[in-house]
């Protein structure tokens, strides 16, 4: 085999599926790995694919077994392992040479790498990919992070594997050093608040309309075609229609109710938080698998407080859940683009969020219809950069509110818990409030710690002596 167009180090199980779906597309690679017994053993299960993958042992026979400009792909546990391995990759690397980070990193790390390796002459860039090991295998949505010359030599590669939205590649140069892992932690985090707001409706139907499982995932079924339309809404139907072998029971109900996570989400909120920005319903994701986590408190809860008083439940009709979950998803997805276009101004990157919206739509663990509602809705213009203010979300807003007010509405009078959709429902309303209470939250600051407030009539800062009302400035 000639010199291999692109390196690939660590072959986990990304690792792995990017590999063969680089050969597949008649991407020439070379692979490396820290458990040395397993390189020959992918090569051979490889099959017909090993043609165009060579296996090497040391890096210094990957980095020479590579074209010039030389690109290697890490796909490598996040953190500390990231650092060992570009202390031993940069040295043996050129000028106009690439290094990928293909995992979930911190994209802080991804800037203090960026600025390092190029005062080096060496690019760096940080990749989201998104679609799991299928995705990775068949074509995932990748988001790229990184310099424009970086950029030309990995492109013809990148859209070769990405996968397709018909004939449009998932996969773009969002922009420069820690953007692509900042967007991909942000899909993360619409990702979780999607699948807990997903989780939330089944919540109301099994403890409050008392479905079974099947009737549920039919339900979801009939949601695939039509304004739900999403991967995770397939998923949910397929995997509440399956019975255990074992026990004839349906197997989500075998299954704890303890949710894992592996910090993305959480990352996404913090973030928001640093940059003044509202992530109420992904928080409520985070903050809803936390509580999982609890079990045993959650036991001895169930037995001891009392529901207040609830109400009988009266759960809405499939129609207005429907609804309520699409609000949901278009305002969750709203708090996500805001987090963006707050970073973009903090870091200068510029980032497109149709463009964003567009790489979303095939691929990866969010894709669903809605996106290409979304890319539309920014292209024809949305005030203020604001999803919700675009006449397109204005009107599916106008249409589906009205469920998610219905549905929350009657969660709550049951004692069942949807703090995603709550949550999604507070930030719509608190943003349609031309005046709203912060008035009063100011007034309370300056009396106890004279942190002073502006007037309506255009005064201020000032401080009120809240005895005679007279004002200082």
């Amino acid at each position: 085999m000639k010199k291999a167009e692109i390196g690939l180090y660590g072959i986990g199980t990304m690792g792995r599926a990017l590999a063969l779906n680089f050969a597949e597309n008649g991407v020439s690679v070379v692979v490396g790995n820290r458990e040395l017994d397993q390189i020959a053993a992918f090569i051979r299960a490889a099959g017909p694919l090993a043609e165009r993958i060579r296996g090497t042992e040391r890096l210094e026979d990957l980095v020479a077994g590579l074209q010039v400009p030389r690109t290697v792909l890490f796909m490598i546990p996040s953190g500390d392992p990231v650092d060992q391995m570009i202390a031993q990759l940069a040295p043996l690397l050129e000028p106009g040479d690439t290094i990928i980070d293909g995992g979930n990193a911190d994209f802080h790390d991804t800037r203090r790498r960026s600025d390092a390796l190029a005062a080096k002459g060496l690019h760096f860039v940080g990749m989201g990919v998104s679609g799991g090991e299928e995705g990775a295998r068949h074509g995932p949505s990748m988001m790229v992070g990184g310099s424009d010359d970086s950029w030309r030599t990995f492109r013809p590669m990148a859209e070769k594997i990405a996968a397709k939205y018909g004939d449009f590649p998932c996969v773009a140069h969002v922009g420069p050093d820690g953007a692509g892992h900042f967007v991909k932690t942000v899909h993360n985090g619409i990702e979780y608040a999607d699948m807990g707001m997903i989780a939330e409706i089944y919540g109301l139907l099994r403890d409050g309309a008392g479905w079974e499982a099947a009737r549920i995932g039919a339900l979801f079924g009939d949601w695939t075609t039509g304004p739900l339309a999403s991967f995770l809404v397939e998923v949910t139907a397929h995997v509440l229609a399956t019975t255990d072998r074992e026990t004839g029971l349906p197997l989500v109900d075998l299954i704890r109710d303890t949710a894992g996570q592996k910090g993305t989400g959480r990352w996404t909120v913090i973030e928001a938080l640093h940059l003044g920005q509202s992530a109420s319903a992904i928080e409520a994701a985070v903050a809803a698998r936390n509580w999982s986590s609890e079990a045993a408190t959650r036991a001895v809860a169930a037995d001891v407080l009392s529901p207040g008083g609830a109400a009988a439940a009266r759960i809405p009709s499939a129609d207005v859940l429907a609804g309520a979950l699409r609000a949901g998803r278009i305002l969750a997805h709203a708090q996500g683009f805001r987090i963006l276009r707050a970073a973009s101004v903090e870091y200068g990157w510029s980032l497109d969020p149709a463009q964003i919206a567009d790489i979303w739509r095939a691929g990866c663990i969010i894709r669903s219809d809605l996106l290409n509602e979304i890319a539309g809705a920014f292209r024809a213009g949305a005030p203020e950069g604001e999803l919700v203010l675009s006449p397109a979300m204005q009107i599916a807003l106008a249409e589906t509110v009205p469920g998610l007010r219905a549905t929350v509405g009657a969660a709550v009078a049951a004692g069942l818990p949807v703090p995603g959709l709550a949550a999604a429902l507070g930030w719509y309303d608190s943003l349609r409030q031309a005046r709203g209470t912060a008035n009063l939250i100011q007034a309370q600051r300056d009396f106890f710690g004279a942190h002073r407030f502006e007037r309506t009539d255009g005064g201020g800062p000032v401080h009120a002596d809240w005895a005679s009302g007279e004002m200082t400035g």
